[in-house]
């Protein structure tokens, strides 16, 4: 039995008869995304807008599987142009890396419907904060670039400042004025957001976790993260562990948006 020679497909007159939607309606819901329009994007999610397929095209027949292409390719743009419009790069790719590996999880339409509204939803509140804090200077945006690019490294405000070709004094000094707080604490708060992640979809020890992203033991990480958080990483893992993609349809939307800031 000879195999079947794919690259001779063609495509049918069916499929040629298939009309896509105007390019405008995606462009304006991935601009809603890009821009934190939380109003818009939550009336697209209460409209069951992703599980629209008319005018969007087949990638499988398969109802779920088509799903999870068009989701691939939603997060895809959504991750890049969220980028354009001031969310770090690394933090972005992250997150859409997050979400694409949760489709290993899903089976079942409703779900995978779920997933999409969260992603969307996740990547909007973020964006619609970058923008609330919009003005930040080029040395600050690129000391948060290098923060996320190098959280399993100790970095130090020494590091910070010779990236950015700048004085130790003048990052420790931009920290405060357009953030907030000092350049050690945002840099561990950020480590510990980055633990929770690993505490949660992931096998490996406090141990192995604290040494993961730099800390200096394992009891300094746990006595970080419990000021920060108000448990233990034990205590938190026993609560969050693989609750949220494992379980019931509903347990996916107990994942609160502010886990990935």
């Amino acid at each position: 039995m000879k195999s079947q020679n794919f690259m001779s497909y063609t495509v049918s007159d069916d499929e040629e008869a298939i009309v896509h939607r105007h390019q405008n309606r995606e462009f304006l819901f991935y601009q809603q995304v890009a821009t934190g329009d939380v109003d818009a994007i939550r009336e697209n999610c209460l409209k069951h807008e992703f599980l629209n397929m008319a005018g969007v095209g087949k990638l499988s027949i398969n109802e779920l599987q088509n799903l999870k292409y068009h989701f691939v390719v939603s997060v895809a743009i959504i991750s890049r142009l969220c980028i354009d419009n001031g969310m770090e790069m690394e933090k972005s790719y992250r997150l859409s890396d997050f979400y694409i590996q949760k489709l290993d999880y899903i089976d079942s339409v409703d779900v995978m419907e779920q997933l999409h509204d969260k992603m969307v939803t996740d990547y909007t509140y973020k964006m619609k904060i970058i923008r609330q804090k919009a003005g930040l200077s080029r040395p600050m945006t690129e000391c948060m670039n290098y923060i996320y690019s190098h959280l399993k490294e100790r970095i130090t405000i020494k590091d910070l400042a010779e990236y950015t070709s700048n004085s130790a004094s003048y990052i420790s000094r931009l920290f405060k004025e357009e953030v907030g707080v000092s350049t050690s604490d945002y840099i561990r708060n950020a480590k510990l957001e980055a633990s929770k992640n690993l505490l949660r979809y992931s096998d490996y020890s406090l141990a192995d976790i604290a040494n993961y992203f730099a800390f200096t033991s394992q009891s300094h990480f746990s006595q970080l993260f419990q000021k920060e958080t108000g448990l233990t990483p034990k205590k938190y893992r026993e609560k969050y562990y693989g609750t949220q993609w494992k379980g019931t349809t509903g347990d996916i939307m107990e994942y609160s948006t502010s886990e990935m800031e």
